[in-house]
């Protein structure tokens, strides 16, 4: 081990033992983090108008601050935008991270000059605790590549605006931008396969230590390395490979076919950042679940799923959560976000230290029947399955079909595989028992005849990705909705399928 590597190490085994300690006094540090809070910003309009200076306590805020959407908040980030300070947070909007909505069209989350600070020492955090557990740092002197989204930015009213990745770009430590790829002008790259196409030519002569970037687009990165270079898998390419870190999605869909192009011995980093915060990172290559980050500006409330989907919004901080528990993900930050509806699922796998799963979505899901599937049900179904069958899926999505009197309805899967020579019969009907043993709602549905069986919809190589081509999302930072309680989908989709 080199002398940087070993002073790393020394380090990063202070930050990940300070962030355990934390989480032995979990409960008070999120009382610590609430109180903060609201004294920052008892002044701002926000503030003044929720009575700040009147709450004391959990109780009193839940009373003053009602559960918040983006729409609920649109009003005061316009009035950012305008350059007017003291509205949400006191101190200044630095950055809106760009993203998309589902109701409220493109949504401007604010990124201030405190709360950009999280997404970068979690981020470093999340590679500090493997280095801790590991020992392994000779990662952080060799070469690492990120696929992001562009780090121009633009304006929106007074704000400078763009994608979170292309934010944080900006704030990278400057010792890691030596190592750092692709160059900024191909980060600049507007069209994504021409910046994925100049980022194989920057790289493939590299020995990369680390790959970042969620899986579906990182496949099309992996696949033109290995066909350029005619390599079995990354490892064999890239021989001080060791770490993929990816974020933004479930991997066990994935699994399969990324396993194959990464190749043996390279170790796996899930996060968990958001536009509006970044939540949690994998500590531990041995235990399951994301730290959830609570000593970092964001205060945490919970709701359980099926009260939310009641319109029971019943709140609850981190003190009163149980295990396996499906909860929507409410944070207040100081970004200047209160009582903020995620809309992000999440359930605890640890109370010491406060670990959670990512789930998916509260509005994905499929309920057209009344058997309420979830996202977690169908990425596990597909995970099982693809070990069941050695069958790598480059992406899928699941919609109802709604029959008519001569009909019946039933769940329809479009399955973009690798190989389209199988036996989607066999899938099929695997896939259908597997929802009914996870979800017994399903389960009586189908028993009682309500719904046939499962059917799949082989979708052709390249379907989803021209899928995203037409409708003008084709880059790292878009991803497939992995379930859908319409048709908007599978309607495009149905262009795209194999015989169909």
């Amino acid at each position: 081990m080199s002398v940087v590597s070993s002073f790393i190490q020394l380090v990063a085994n202070y930050f990940i033992q300070k962030q355990y300690k934390i989480h032995n006094n979990g409960i008070e540090v999120q009382k610590k983090v609430l109180k903060k809070l609201i004294k920052q910003a008892q002044n701002t309009h926000f503030g003044k108008e929720h009575s700040f200076d009147t709450i004391s306590n959990y109780e009193d805020y839940k009373a003053k601050v009602p559960l918040n959407s983006y729409e609920n908040l649109k009003k005061y980030i316009e009035e950012i935008a305008k350059g007017k300070q003291q509205v949400l947070w006191n101190a200044k909007t630095i950055y809106f991270a760009k993203t998309s909505g589902t109701t409220s069209g493109t949504k401007y989350i604010p990124i201030t000059k405190d709360s950009i600070k999280n997404h970068i020492s979690a981020a470093r955090n999340s590679l500090f605790a493997y280095v801790a557990e590991t020992g392994n740092a000779d990662f952080f002197t060799k070469k690492m590549i990120f696929l992001q989204g562009s780090p121009e930015l633009e304006m929106y009213g007074k704000i400078k605006t763009g994608r979170l990745s292309g934010i944080v770009y900006h704030h990278v430590p400057f010792w890691l931008l030596r190592n750092r790829k692709p160059s900024y002008e191909t980060n600049c790259i507007e069209d994504w396969e021409q910046k994925v196409d100049t980022i194989v030519n920057e790289t493939y002569m590299e020995n990369m230590s680390l790959l970042s970037g969620i899986p579906p687009w990182c496949m099309q990165y992996f696949e033109k390395l290995l066909a350029k270079t005619n390599k079995a898998n990354l490892k064999q390419l890239f021989p001080s490979l060791q770490l993929y870190v990816y974020g933004g999605l479930n991997y066990e869909p994935y699994k399969e076919k990324m396993d194959k192009l990464l190749g043996e011995n390279v170790d796996k980093i899930e996060t968990y950042p958001a536009s509006e915060g970044f939540f949690a990172y994998q500590d531990s290559q041995k235990e399951k679940g994301l730290l959830l980050n609570i000593d970092s500006g964001i205060f945490y409330e919970f709701i359980r799923v099926e009260d939310y989907l009641q319109g029971k919004m019943n709140r609850i901080c981190l003190k009163d959560v149980d295990f396996n528990t499906q909860y929507v993900l409410v944070v207040s930050s100081n970004a200047g976000l209160w009582a903020y509806d995620t809309g992000d699922t999440v359930k605890f796998v640890s109370l010491k230290p406060y670990r959670i799963v990512v789930t998916g979505r509260v509005k994905h899901f499929i309920s057209a029947f009344g058997e309420h599937v979830i996202q977690e049900e169908v990425e596990k179904a597909i995970e099982i399955m693809s070990k069941q069958f050695n069958a790598s899926v480059v992406e899928f999505t699941v919609a109802p079909f709604v029959g008519t009197e001569n009909k019946k309805s039933y769940h329809e899967w479009f399955i973009e595989f690798t190989d389209l020579d199988i036996n989607t019969n066999k899938i099929a009907s695997f896939l259908d028992e597997s929802i009914q043993e996870q979800n017994i709602y399903y389960k009586d549905l189908r028993e009682n005849g309500i719904l046939k069986e499962a059917k799949i919809s082989v979708v052709k190589n390249g379907g989803f990705e021209q899928y995203f081509k037409l409708k003008g999302k084709l880059g790292g930072q878009n991803k497939v909705q992995h379930l859908a309680n319409n048709r908007e989908l599978a309607k495009v989709l149905k262009h795209y399928v194999k015989n169909g």
